[in-house]
């Protein structure tokens, strides 16, 4: 049993969707007596947008994921726990199939319609009994709760993630509820673990993916944990239409710039929260970089920061080491010049014009390194380029749980 994580948040009221019915099941991919499969079912009519991760080596789900997404509209989501069916050939493909088809047959539906996403050990196949079963009873459970489904999507979270906001579209308030798993095998390249929004807003699918594409960039693709991308990663945005609002077709209609802000701050609230949740973190950190020549050279340098295993055991450690923050910098293969780099932690300055500060007091850092949320920051002196970016520290716990993740 993993403790649960010290920065962990609890988890918040998240308003039923219109639309949007979701049940969990036990399909038993795990030697463990707790629900791993959801199933969320969604009226005629929703829209979807979706974004994948890059990995190459993909899974089945992601490579159909992509394909459904394109099409824009969505019918069902199933999610399986324990298993990622990664890397597992036809027999994977197999089972995929399997799932769309019996859910598309109880929907009367496209099999397109159907998304299908699954997470946990790489290489081992989906067993089909277990998810004709499991399916089966999911198709007819009693509907759930958010923070049932946050639960039952987790493998090696310690507390269930959720996030919520709302917006005015014409004389319509919509409402949108996300829920996300993710503590390990955090580096997304565009997406993140496997992170579902849900929202009544009535919004065209091409602009729902330009909307998420935007929101992914601010938030998903400027979180790391420990530098690996998952072969799973995703993040589905469902637009059932049920608000009622006049519908959404470009970001000049009005309420679309109210929409993408709540949009962009659910994204960003369940990036944080899979931070906060990395595997053995006991801090969460944010680093700031500026005067870079462009957003992009900043968040790359920022990742390069925040994926330095040195950098991470130093903040571990509550050692204020900001040579390891001039090293990540320079290995970031972005431009910057070390005579005008400046380093800080929380508001305190300790290194300007590539060089330490006069008079260097290391009290106030260290006893800012003490807390749970860490703030440092990096100008660069370059140009206008800014980005945040957000990750943990790196612990023995993280050794732990990954030398026997499998058992």
């Amino acid at each position: 049993m993993i403790d649960r994580s010290p920065l962990a948040r609890p988890f918040p009221a998240l308003p039923d969707i219109a639309g949007v019915t979701p049940r969990v099941a036990r399909a038993r991919y795990k030697e463990w007596d707790r629900c791993d499969l959801t199933y969320v079912e969604l009226a005629e009519g929703t829209a979807v947008a979706g974004v994948f991760t890059r990995n190459v080596c993909c899974s089945t789900e992601v490579e159909l994921g992509r394909e459904s997404a394109a099409l824009g509209k969505a019918r069902a989501l199933i999610v399986n726990a324990g298993n990622s069916n990664a890397f597992t050939g036809y027999r994977g493909r197999e089972a995929v199939d399997q799932i769309r088809d019996q859910v598309a047959a109880h929907l009367g539906c496209s099999a397109s319609d159907v998304f299908v996403s699954s997470t946990g050990v790489i290489g081992v196949p989906l067993p089909r009994d277990k998810a004709r079963e499991g399916v089966a009873a999911a198709l007819t459970a009693a509907p759930c709760s958010w923070e049932q489904v946050a639960e039952t999507i987790g493998t090696t979270d310690t507390f269930a993630k959720g996030a919520t906001a709302s917006a005015v579209i014409g004389d319509k308030t919509v409402r949108l509820s996300g829920v996300i798993k993710g503590s390990g095998m955090i580096a997304p390249d565009m997406a993140t673990m496997l992170g579902y929004i849900f929202t009544d807003a009535a919004i065209e699918p091409g602009l729902l993916q330009q909307m998420l594409g935007a929101a992914n960039k601010r938030s998903f693709s400027c979180i790391t944990v420990d530098g690996d991308t998952s072969t799973s990663d995703t993040v589905l945005l469902f637009a059932t239409g049920k608000a009622g609002n006049p519908p959404l077709a470009s970001m000049d209609d009005p309420g679309a710039d109210a929409f993408q802000a709540a949009l962009d701050d659910v994204c960003t609230q369940l990036a944080h929260l899979v931070v906060r949740d990395g595997e053995g973190a006991q801090k969460f950190i944010e680093i700031e970089v500026t005067g870079a020549v462009s957003d992009e050279s900043a968040r790359r340098i920022g990742l390069s920061i925040a994926n330095s295993p040195l950098m991470k055991t130093a903040i571990a450690g509550e050692d204020a080491n900001w040579g390891r923050v001039v090293m990540a910098v320079g290995k970031a293969g972005e431009p910057a010049d070390r005579d005008k780099l400046a380093i800080r932690f929380a508001d305190k300055w300790v290194a300007q014009a590539g060089l330490a500060v006069d008079s260097y007091d290391e009290a106030p850092v260290a006893a800012h390194l003490k807390g749970q949320d860490i703030r440092m920051g990096v100008d660069l002196g370059l140009g206008e380029g800014r980005a945040t970016v957000w990750t943990c520290d790196l612990t023995h716990g993280y050794i732990s749980i990954n030398a026997d993740y499998r058992s």
